[in-house]
């Protein structure tokens, strides 16, 4: 394993730039994910890490050496993709040590690593069948297993469960895990699912159109959102946002109604702001503001309710089961502070002076 620095790197397409300006710093066995939506430059990221993208300007070193002008073959990375890219006509076994092959590696060595690793990935029972006799989830370990043989430095991964139906995506982001606590890994990941992110990553990177808006734990973006966009990104359901004024008793929306933000920010009275509160920060209270039930939906745990208050619908996440039905009024409640500012101009987090001075 290796540690991978980013420094200020760029990439134009000509005349039309797409990464901005990047600078991540990854550490040895480090388990980052990249996410954000589709176009915002994640997977053009990674695979100029690979090596497979030119880089317009900028540095990236692996293991502290500067690997611009090196070939992908060279960098002694590994990368797992989105569609297996396996080879329809050799067994598992020899799709696993194909790259080894190409390095002319002995037969007994080849053999011990594919073995090894089919035993960390439980495939040691596939090994003589050929891809099209696999399942998604089986092809997309073979595809890891392909990448564990190498001892590669780091490991590259490409929305690799985009592929699979949600419950194997699921059991397939637990085996990942495991494998990153196993070998200790390096590991980049690309994904524009942010629950993968939460729940896989020691460290996640937030994009948007080609720029990072913040890096961090998952629980540290969870609980400190630097803007706007990482707000209402991270986080399911997403943040309820609600636009307003401050004023000297709290927030006013544009239907008047007064949202308690709590003390210590530090917005004075007539700033535009918007008021993020997480749907599972809200609960019934029948002396909190009325709400008109919109849409009711369970699942047995949890209970999600659509609900209008003046001119704002908020998403509420009730872990009880309730008897609320679309129509009925409800009265609500969150913890303001919970609750986030943001400027409405910039986006930007307001912070409480509380938050700040600790």
């Amino acid at each position: 394993m290796a540690n991978l620095k980013i420094a200020n790197l760029r990439k134009a397409y000509g005349i039309h730039p797409v990464i901005h300006g990047v600078d991540i710093d990854i550490a040895h066995g480090e388990f980052v994910i990249l996410v954000g939506p589709s176009g915002c430059g994640k997977s053009t990221l990674l695979r100029m890490i690979a090596g497979l993208e030119t880089i317009t300007s900028g540095q990236i070193r692996i293991a502290d050496k500067i690997v611009n002008d090196i070939s992908p073959k060279e960098r002694d990375i590994a990368m797992v993709f989105q569609n297996y890219a396996l080879y329809p006509n050799m067994t598992v076994a020899q799709n696993m040590g194909f790259a080894l092959r190409l390095q002319k590696a002995p037969k007994a060595d080849i053999d011990q690593r594919v073995s090894n690793a089919a035993g960390i990935l439980g495939l040691e029972k596939l090994l003589d069948r050929y891809p099209r006799q696999l399942s998604g989830g089986q092809r997309q370990r073979v595809a890891m297993g392909r990448a564990i043989v190498r001892n590669p430095k780091v490991f590259l991964f490409d929305e690799p469960l985009s592929n699979l139906d949600a419950k194997l995506r699921v059991s397939m982001r637990s085996e990942i895990k495991a494998l990153h606590q196993r070998l200790g890994s390096t590991i980049v990941y690309v994904t524009h699912d942010q629950i993968e992110a939460m729940t896989m990553a020691d460290k996640i990177v937030v994009m948007h159109d080609g720029i990072v808006e913040q890096i961090g734990t998952p629980l540290d973006l969870y609980d400190n959102p630097a803007n706007l966009f990482v707000a209402g990104f991270i986080g399911s359901p997403s943040m309820n946002f609600i636009e307003g004024t401050m004023s000297v008793t709290g927030m006013k929306d544009e239907s008047g109604t007064i949202w308690n933000v709590g003390e210590g920010h530090r917005a004075s009275a007539g700033r535009p702001v918007t008021l993020g509160i997480r749907p599972e920060h809200i609960r019934i209270d029948p002396h909190g503001y009325k709400a008109r039930v919109y849409v009711v939906e369970s699942t047995g745990s949890e209970t999600q309710i659509i609900a209008d208050v003046g001119q704002a619908r908020l998403t509420c996440l009730i872990r009880d089961r309730v008897d609320i039905r679309v129509g009925d009024e409800i009265g609500i409640t969150f913890d303001p502070t919970l609750a986030h500012l943001f400027d409405r101009q910039s986006g930007d987090r307001i912070v409480r002076m509380d938050r700040l001075a600790a």
